[in-house]
């Protein structure tokens, strides 16, 4: 049987395809046995059953056979087609019958590892509305967004999708950009703000004018890398395929040699169909299910089974830094009171007043409260003007958070006190409108993240770590000197990304670990892509393998189930060939028929197999993450 594509391969039609020809086959040969063996009157129809199964299994494979010789391409596969053509042509139709079982019996059970059809191009189209709220004068009309012309108004409401790229002329409010930038902070919108097509909008509706069509926007352009990237991306060689360009010759010479030696054809058949390598075509196949059941109970959803096999011979990791290599929240990580003030004093004054506001930094100054154990007091005269700031009374005290910027006009004899700017976000304090302090944040490194990447290298032979974030250049180095990482890719677009991991992917098989639509791209072209968390659907899909719960120790885990994997499958499928290879020796010298030859193949996947079915079962250690 023909290997077939990525996306033949995981389609219900194929998996329902092979398993009819399976069940066909198993069948077909019942039946012959029946009428041969019997009854008497059987006997003159006991092939026919047998020609349906090799009409029905074989005759696919004769044009695909045709392209790899003519390619010189000998996988697996070849061998299996070269014996059922054969056995046809010899009439050795009950084994050729019994190769087509197993041919299509190890295809449906790698197909099984594969639950639906994966398409990250369809998941980016769900994601963006297919409408947007067309305004002219007072009338606010639906439109299709492919309709929206450059200098359109448009309204935006609360928690909708951008559906082009514009300039807010109304309203104040947030937007989520991470799926463009990276970045896990809201980003404020006022009016003459620029708007993204693809972002999602907080809890206040804005109006914008268009600047771009919806077909020339971002988020389409972010579409038109992803379509490039599935088309670009190396195809990966399978471990049946690898072993099998080997194998595959081999044997082919083995039984040819036996032909000439002999002069009897029958033994170039016994020797092919003994030396079918159903090692590889079934026990592999089951030990990737088992790698896979494995993974599913450690919260790591396997989407595409064939990564399993490269991930443990992936030497250069690449990282995206929010998300992955971080929380993806802010937090408080310097307070800078000024002189006149206790830093605990204005952490309880400033909590007491954030505990009333929706700004996304609020919950971290809250969190950084707690942590100290302060006691929170009732404020009065709360007040959040849409780009004004926070301001109220705390015992007494008149309390006012804003920004440099902000500061800067309003408060310009404050600005000499002000700390020199550094990266990430950052609020001022003002209490009874003098400055009392200044606290900054940051999306802080992930526990262990320095460990993590310490003992890549020593325990999974990785030998090189980069990051590649849209991120600022502060941020990114601020984390890449917390975890021990020195090559840094920093403010990179999608487009960017995509183009350093194809650099990348030409020189060593890569594992690029994000979590962001802005990642997808680039997930899609390295060797693994390995997405962090369910946040959206749309990077799951890119990727090859989804870390549920977005944890390092998930990811070390993961690496051991691949090693693990590759280990006993190669202990299945070359124990299983060398066993192969005793039994074509017999076929070769004659002590073999071609039907006896069928046989013992099938004794040895069933050693092969029972060898296989231990990845399912869980070691005492899978990780050795920090120990």
């Amino acid at each position: 049987m023909t290997k077939p594509t990525a996306d033949e391969h995981e389609s219900p039609a194929g998996r329902i395809m092979y398993l009819a020809i399976a069940v066909i086959s198993a069948v077909a040969i019942a039946t012959h046995l029946l009428l041969a063996y019997g009854t008497t009157t059987g006997k003159a129809y006991a092939n026919w059953p047998l020609f349906v199964a090799l009409v029905i299994g074989g005759g696919p494979v004769v044009w695909e056979l045709a392209i790899k010789l003519v390619r010189l391409e000998f996988g697996s596969d070849l061998l299996a087609a070269i014996s059922i053509i054969t056995a046809a042509l010899l009439g050795e139709y009950l084994a050729g019958a019994i190769v087509v079982l197993m041919v299509s019996g190890g295809e449906t059970i790698e197909r099984l590892a594969v639950q639906r059809a994966s398409s990250v191009l369809a998941a980016l189209a769900r994601r963006m509305p297919t409408v947007a709220h067309r305004k002219s004068g007072n009338e606010l009309a639906d439109v299709p967004i492919e309709s929206i012309a450059i200098g359109d108004l448009l309204a935006i409401f609360p928690h909708e999708i951008a559906p082009v790229d514009g300039l807010v002329t109304a309203g104040h409010g947030t937007m989520n950009e991470a799926f463009l930038t990276g970045e896990p902070y809201q980003m404020s919108k006022t009016p003459g703000s620029e708007v993204i097509s693809g972002a999602l909008n907080g809890e206040s509706a804005l109006t914008i004018r268009a600047t771009r069509r919806a077909s020339d926007s971002r988020y389409a352009q972010i579409m038109q890398v992803m379509r490039a990237s599935q088309v670009d991306r190396p195809r990966i060689r399978r471990l049946g395929d690898q072993l099998g360009a080997i194998y595959t010759p081999v044997a082919i010479a083995v039984a040819a040699a036996a032909w000439l030696a002999s002069g009897d054809s029958t033994r170039f058949l016994a020797v092919l169909v003994t030396a079918t390598p159903c090692p590889l075509l079934i026990a592999i196949p089951v030990a990737l299910i088992g790698a896979i059941s494995l993974a599913a109970r450690r919260g790591i959803l396997i989407k595409k089974p064939a990564v399993l096999e490269q991930i443990d011979q992936c030497t250069t990791i690449i990282f995206d830094k929010t998300g992955t290599l971080t929380y993806g929240q802010p937090k408080l990580v310097e307070q800078l009171p000024a002189t006149n003030i206790d830093s605990r004093e204005l952490l309880g004054l400033a909590a007491s007043l954030e505990r009333y506001s929706k700004h996304p930094l609020a919950s971290a100054i809250l969190e950084q409260a707690e942590q100290e154990g302060i006691a929170l007091v009732p404020a009065t005269e709360i007040s959040e003007r849409p780009g004004q700031g926070l301001t109220g009374v705390v015992s007494g005290r008149r309390i006012q958070v804003t920004s440099r910027r902000k500061l800067a006009n309003s408060h310009p004899q404050f600005v000499a006190q002000l700390p020199p700017a550094a990266g990430g976000l950052e609020c001022v304090f003002l209490v009874d409108e003098a400055y009392a302090g200044t606290f900054r944040f940051r999306d802080a490194p992930r526990e262990g993240g320095r460990t993590f990447i310490r003992h890549l290298r020593p325990r999974h032979q990785v030998q090189r770590v980069l990051i590649v974030s849209g991120d600022r250049e502060s941020e990114v180095r601020y984390l890449a000197d917390s975890v021990g990482i020195s090559e840094v890719f920093a403010e990179q677009s999608p487009e960017q990304k995509l183009a350093i991991v194809q650099r990348e992917t030409k020189t060593a098989k890569t594992m690029f670990i994000g979590d962001g639509i802005n990642d997808a791209p680039a997930l899609a072209m390295a060797t693994v892509g390995l997405a962090f968390g369910t946040g959206s659907d749309i990077t799951s899909e890119a990727a090859g393998a989804v870390v549920m719960d977005s944890s390092l120790e998930k990811v070390d885990e993961l690496l051991h189930i691949s090693a693990r994997l590759r280990r006993i499958a190669l202990q299945s499928a070359i124990g299983g060939m060398a066993l192969s290879l005793g039994g074509m020796i017999l076929a070769a010298v004659g002590i073999l028929p071609p039907v006896g030859g069928a046989l013992l193949q099938e004794v040895i996947d069933v050693i092969a197999v029972l060898n296989a079915v231990r990845v399912a079962i869980p070691p005492r250690h899978l990780s050795d993450f920090g120990r």
